[in-house]
């Protein structure tokens, strides 16, 4: 590698975070594990809210403290089992992969607790930050990808053959922009000023605050490498520059995930069979309860069939239901193998290998090295089956719809001066149904060869070109308008012909032009020939989730393009014609003047609503299928949901000639500097410098990561949760290891002070055994909570109903029992708040378990001290019992009194 790419060697150097000018992360270890460690840390620090969200959304959780809105995507999660089907990938992951994403885990879990503290949305939705699972990170890119194919188009599709007949799928199952945006192209070494390649581009997806693709740097001594990371998930997948390679990627609109038809039945004693192709057999089932914050608990069941898990229906509704099948859950792999290899790639070759692990989204890719060698390929898992699976749902009990070994081979290009990928057709086209128009592509192409001394610097104009060429077969119609109502309409017809068709942010053209697009759009809804679509979002059978896929006005914007050409359907000529002409006049009497930015305007998505500020809807120009792609619904809405998520230009030549940029910042925390500062910029389409010389850098002050000191003999890295609590420091709790700590909790338990604890007289050996066995139990658990480093309080939890303690009360459902010693604390006691401050840790951690409704406690009865803490921290006193060791005190702290407190 350059010199711009070294860094400092050796098993001494110590994790570093530098940030450039713009807030950028760029993070340098000693080694690959240690620098994922880092990653996953910084991804705690910079982006808490917006990681534990994610977590949540794998988990089906987001409804305890989102409300009532989340429980439908809550109730997808669970039924499409999206947890446990990560759960099953990261079982199948090579084991050097495992424990790379374990040292991923590790980080966000050390790093989550002062990242929380310093990000006001937790506090806003009376969430506390909970415990990432190794299988998190997958989890994440699952939920993130799981509806990116698109399969709720099958539900949309059935629901045109329902209502218009079979032959009538084929107007929307045509070209259009409904799932498409992104933008990338190659320019190779004899296009560019320097005669090395460049590839730039843009990918575009829902626009989220914070954004969904984090600039980063990751630097050890096996490689340094740029790019654009997914928060919550380790490494570099789509977009990186390693100083000797880089690559980029668009959606490939691959068709790889099936609906399948279920009939399900019940047997008289509740099991539930569904019918396959060799007739009923047993489906798997359970319930789950989801949580609601503000609302009553929501019961779900989750079945899953011989071919996946039931989104739809149940055995209970008298109707078909629909079952989701799709690669990870079927092989158990997401194709994160690939991920270290990415980052320690050196040529095109290396990456080429690399990518054929790949398997989830299915993406079209564009890599070139230094040496000007290049790439255009396929990566992904497509099943082989037939073709009717890719556009309909289809019968479970026909074997003839089953998927067949092996999968689809990936298909691959050679590249000739310029390459370029738009969701166009493509290279991919044998692999899916639906893809981007080709107006995009070929625009790109179209400005790609108007030079052949390209620079990173140039992309930026090819970025935000507004030119739309969709525009074309409505205007055509237009023009073939013989007549109008009135000398305005005559006068507006004029104008937009007029027009250059640029949706440029300061034209009033452009405006016109959306509002007769719009009306149009309408038009053609209400005519008698597409009536019976109306309204299908409300009258279909499915889950309130796949509304918007079904959703008749957005159906016929997407693909008006063909409704306004196509030769064969329910419309004919001079029926489009009479619908531009009626929408013409219409228009034209609304006096239409304000310029397109005015009501074009960003409305990025936050899990928080109301979160966001004026300032976060600037005007834009471009439209969808401009290639700057700032979608807007037409017939719904003028406003953009959907845009460039970043823009890239890597230069091969030199690396630091690079350039990017995201929509808002590198920081995920409102308030921060850094949170919306690139905002400006992306709005005008500057993009601002990849830093590679670290002299450059600002080297961040070292936050203390107290997860990785060591005290009394353990490591902290191993929390399972952190909180720093102003004003006392950061708690931090680690499972006990019997062996590692047996100094510790034998030189406490037996000490007078703990004569409630009931272990006074116990030898070390005895006091290893019992905690070897509280170790071997899945319903007790026990944990240390660490101050700054340093062992201060020995802190159990049980499951009330499988303790003796569950037989001296009434058990509720969400109880959990808790135990908590404190450590020594010298002659002068504890400082003042001290045990207050330890037990709202506890207390939070406890609560960060959905399932969790009520603290049960049972200090002894003699204990005035410990019950009168209780009560301070709301706890409501029960009634003495009697145990064996003890006569205890309960006390009870439910969810809610916690929340308020």
């Amino acid at each position: 590698m350059g010199a711009e790419g070294s860094s400092e060697g050796g098993n001494g150097m110590h994790n570093e975070v530098y940030r450039d000018d713009w807030g950028i992360p760029h993070l340098r270890a000693a080694g690959a594990r240690e620098l994922a460690r880092a990653q996953g840390r910084n991804a705690a620090l910079d982006r808490a809210w917006q990681i534990e969200v994610e977590r949540h959304r794998v988990q089906g959780t987001t409804a305890a403290f989102l409300g009532a809105e989340a429980v439908e995507w809550d109730r997808f999660a669970r039924r499409a089992r999206l947890d446990d089907t990560a759960r099953r990938c990261f079982e199948r992951l090579a084991p050097a992969t495992a424990d790379w994403v374990r040292a991923y885990v590790d980080g966000v879990n050390a790093g989550l607790g002062e990242g929380a503290g310093g990000a006001p949305e937790f506090a806003a939705a009376g969430l506390v930050p909970g415990t990432w699972q190794p299988w998190t990170p997958l989890g994440v890119w699952l939920a993130t990808h799981i509806l990116f194919a698109g399969f709720p188009t099958k539900l949309w599709r059935e629901e045109v053959a329902r209502r218009l007949g079979d032959d009538a799928i084929e107007l929307f199952a045509t070209d259009g922009p409904g799932t498409s945006g992104s933008n990338g192209w190659l320019v190779t070494a004899e296009r560019t000023a320097t005669g090395a390649p460049i590839i730039a581009g843009d990918p575009h997806r829902f626009i989220e605050d914070p954004g969904v693709y984090q600039q980063i740097r990751l630097a050890c001594p096996e490689f340094d490498v740029v790019g654009l990371a997914v928060p919550g998930v380790p490494g570099i997948a789509h977009f990186g520059h390693t100083g000797e390679v880089a690559w980029a990627i668009t959606n490939a609109m691959a068709d790889y995930q099936d609906l399948y038809r279920e009939r399900l039945r019940r047997t008289p004693v509740g099991e539930v069979q569904a019918l396959g192709p060799d007739g009923w057999e047993p489906a798997a089932s359970h319930t789950e309860t989801i949580e609601v914050a503000g609302a009553a608990a929501v019961t779900v069941e989750v079945v899953e069939t011989g071919r996946g898990p039931v989104i739809s229906g149940g055995p209970d509704t008298g109707e078909e239901a629909v079952s989701l099948r799709h690669p990870p859950r079927v092989t158990g792999e997401l194709g994160f193998d690939a991920l270290p290899a990415l980052l320690r790639a050196r040529t095109v070759a290396d990456l080429d290998v690399a990518l054929d692990r790949w398997m989830e989204p299915v993406n079209v890719v564009l890599a070139a090295d230094t040496a000007g060698a290049t790439l255009h390929r396929v990566a992904g898992h497509v099943p082989l089956r037939p073709h009717t699976n890719r556009l309909r749902t289809v019968p479970a009990w026909d074997a003839a719809y089953a998927w067949r070994t092996p999968h689809a081979p990936m298909v691959r290009a050679d590249v000739h001066g310029t390459a370029v990928m738009a969701n166009q057709r493509g290279i991919a086209a044998p692999l899916g149904v639906e893809f981007a128009p080709p107006h995009r592509a070929d625009r790109i192409q179209e400005l790609l060869d108007e030079s052949a001394r390209w620079t990173a610097k140039d992309m930026a104009a090819i970025h935000m070109d507004t030119h739309l060429a969709s525009a074309e077969p409505l205007l055509r119609l237009l023009e073939e308008v013989a007549e109008l109502d009135g000398p305005e309409a005559v006068r507006q017809r004029d104008r937009l012909l007029r027009w250059d068709r640029r949706m440029d942010a300061d034209s009033t053209d452009a405006t016109l032009y959306a509002a007769l697009r719009a009306e149009v759009v309408h038009r053609l809804a209400a005519h008698p020939a597409l009536a019976p679509l109306h309204g299908s979002a409300h009258s279909d059978p499915y889950p309130e989730l796949f509304h918007p896929w079904l959703a008749t006005v957005p159906r016929i914007a997407y693909a008006l393009e063909g409704l306004l050409t196509g030769e064969d359907g329910p419309l004919t000529h001079a029926d489009r014609v009479a619908v531009v002409a009626g929408a013409m006049e219409h228009v034209a009497g609304a006096e239409v003047t304000r310029p397109w930015g005015e009501l074009h305007r960003l409305s990025p998505w936050q899990a928080l609503s109301g979160a966001d500020s004026d300032g976060s809807r600037p005007g834009l120009a471009g439209d969808h299928d401009c290639v700057l792609s700032t979608s807007s619904v037409p017939g719904v809405t003028d406003r953009s949901a959907r845009g460039p998520a970043a823009r890239y230009a890597w230069d091969l030549a030199r690396r630091e000639d690079s350039l990017w940029v995201v929509p808002f910042g590198a920081s995920g925390v409102p308030g921060s500097a850094h949170h919306r500062d690139q905002l400006p910029l992306w709005v005008r389409g500057e993009l601002v410098p990849v830093v590679t010389d670290w002299n450059l850098l600002h080297r961040e002050e070292e936050r203390r990561d107290v997860s990785a000191e060591t005290s009394a003999g353990a490591r902290v890295e191993s929390a399972v949760f952190e909180r720093k609590v102003d004003g006392f420091g950061t708690v931090s709790l680690v499972p006990v290891d019997p062996a590692r700590d047996l100094d510790v909790l034998h030189a406490w338990v037996t000490e007078d002070r703990a004569r409630f604890w009931g272990m006074g007289g116990y030898s070390r050996e005895q006091v290893l055994e019992t905690y070897e066995f509280l170790d071997s139990l899945t319903t007790h658990h026990a944990y240390l909570a660490y101050r700054g480093g340093v062992p201060c309080a020995l802190f159990q939890t049980y499951e009330p109903d499988a303790d003796p303690l569950g037989e001296c009360y009434d058990v509720q459902p969400g109880d959990h029992g808790v135990h908590l010693l404190i450590g020594p604390t010298g002659t002068a006691g504890p400082e003042a708040g001290f045990t207050g401050a330890l037990l709202s840790v506890l207390i939070d951690y406890i609560f960060s378990d959905p399932s969790h409704l009520r603290i049960v406690v049972e200090p002894d009865a003699r204990n005035a001290k410990g019950i009168a803490r209780m009560v301070r921290a709301g706890f409501e006193l029960g009634p003495e019992i009697d145990k064996p060791e003890k006569r205890a005190r309960l006390a009870f702290l439910t969810r809610a009194v916690a929340a308020g407190a």
